[in-house]
């Protein structure tokens, strides 16, 4: 490993000479820009593995986000980020962004005026120097290699190859300053599950039980060169996801944007990494594959369902401005059943179980936080029992072939039933002109051509007729 430092900088970072470890009372500095720059990054590489390309390399940087400069500690396998010290939390600065690692074996992240952004919080332990180790893991160690903290105790989206996450602890996404929902990845006693989280709700979406139902025995997962591999207390594999590509996995990854889990090769040809395996195929799997009051349809586009009362329509995004949010009691809403749809989204648990359809509607109805409802009966749930879920949130809506024997509600101003497209349409025939709006235009364009082709083979065959002596 060879530790580069900082000797001039502009807007572009020249390495000047290499020694072997960042040591005690270590510091670098990177100027921010006087004027506010959008799509701004500037990054000071001090440290990097001696690995073959692609290498882990260990960096300050500056980044302009949200009309202001965001100061991290980064880690790099190539050009993808595996770890940030703004993960969780960013740290905005002006004038500067320094790193400096203490006398007294702190490291951390300073801006104008010595504030601190943020900090490893190892002052007086006896750390003498910050290690980048070929495994990616950044560490802090003593004078007798003992370390004091290490990026491996703090995940962030990303699990390197050779790392462990033990029970009840997880990957997260960046969470968005525009908005409260992020992805993530948990390891239970009995799965492995992805999960949308938004406020108080939590929902998820994929899970990998390894176990027959009931035990509970997960102590650790390890990520390997060949796949995700799953122990119990006994320190026994009990079970693995493999990597469906001969090339050593690199890392795992949670989709920031998509949500989905994937693990990833470097692939020399491309000189990019790829997914060797991804735990959701299909996009309406995802849980944010649509807009807000959007259904994801059979051919993975998305269509809206068109709420119109009392003056308000969705617009063309699919939003509603929160039509259905604060709605309490029969006097103000109303639920409406879509047919033909269902949710990706479950809770961790039904919020009750073996009641009637009606019921379930009505539990959402009552609730001032629940926007939609998920009643799904013992045909669909493997299971003799009737579940409800309630939801806080209109995502995860797609399309399923009609007949089954679940039912999805959405709750809506009252008097919402009878003017829908200002008709006052039955409400299965209103369902089916929402969904099927996508499928049907390309339903018409198919048959249009098809008829067009005809009449068109039968004039040239009709003229050949006439011209034939």
């Amino acid at each position: 490993m060879k530790i580069c430092h900082l000797v001039f900088l502009v807007f572009l970072f020249f390495h000047a000479y290499c020694d072997s470890d960042v040591l005690v009372g270590y510091h670098v500095t990177l100027a921010i820009p006087p004027a506010y720059s959008s799509g701004f990054v500037g990054r000071a590489f001090i440290m990097e593995t001696d690995q073959t390309e692609p290498n882990f390399r260990t960096a300050v940087s500056v980044e302009a986000l949200d009309d202001k400069y965001a100061c991290s500690l980064d880690i790099f396998l190539g050009n993808v980020k595996v770890w940030s010290s703004g993960h969780f939390s960013r740290f905005y600065t002006a004038d500067k962004c320094m790193l400096e690692l203490t006398e007294d074996g702190d490291l951390q992240l300073k801006g104008q005026k010595e504030i601190i952004g943020w900090r490893s919080g190892t002052s007086g332990q006896g750390v003498q120097r910050l290690h980048l180790l070929e495994t990616g893991n950044l560490i802090l160690v003593d004078p007798l290699n003992l370390i004091k903290w290490q990026t491996f105790n703090f995940p962030t989206d990303v699990m390197l190859q050779g790392q462990r996450l033990s029970s009840r602890t997880r990957l997260t996404s960046f969470i968005s300053n525009n908005s409260s929902l992020f992805y993530s990845f948990e390891i239970q006693y009995d799965k492995i599950v992805l999960y949308l989280n938004s406020g108080k709700w939590k929902y998820s979406y994929w899970e990998f039980k390894p176990y027959p139902y009931g035990e509970k025995n997960i102590t650790y997962i390890e990520l390997t060169s060949k796949a995700l591999e799953i122990f119990n207390g006994k320190f026994q594999k009990v079970a693995q996801i493999t990597s469906e590509q001969l090339q050593p996995v690199r890392f795992l990854a949670l989709g920031n944007s998509t949500g989905n889990l994937g693990l990833y090769y470097y692939s020399a040809e491309r000189q990019m990494f790829q997914a060797s395996y991804q735990a959701l195929n299909g996009t309406c799997d995802l849980p944010l594959a649509c807009n807000p009051y959007g259904i994801c349809t059979f051919s993975n586009a998305c269509s809206c369902i068109r709420l119109m009362t009392k003056g308000i329509e969705s617009l063309p995004d699919c939003s509603t401005d929160g039509i259905s949010e604060g709605l309490c009691g029969r006097n103000q809403a109303e639920m409406v059943e879509l047919q033909g749809v269902t949710s990706i989204l479950r809770q961790g648990i039904p919020s009750e179980v073996n009641i009637s359809k009606d019921t379930c509607a009505n539990l959402c109805l009552d609730n001032c936080t629940c926007v939609a409802a998920l009643y799904i009966s013992s045909a669909e749930a493997d299971a003799n029992l009737q579940q409800c879920f309630l939801y806080g949130l209109v995502r995860g809506v797609k399309e399923i072939q009609r007949g089954s024997t679940g039912s999805y509600w959405v709750k809506m101003p009252k008097g919402s039933r009878d003017q829908v497209h200002g008709k006052s349409s039955g409400l299965k025939k209103w369902s089916v002109i929402v969904i099927g709006v996508v499928d049907g235009f390309i339903i018409f364009i198919v048959l249009a051509g098809i008829g067009y082709y005809i009449i068109q083979k039968r004039r040239q065959t009709s003229l050949n007729t006439r011209h034939t002596p």
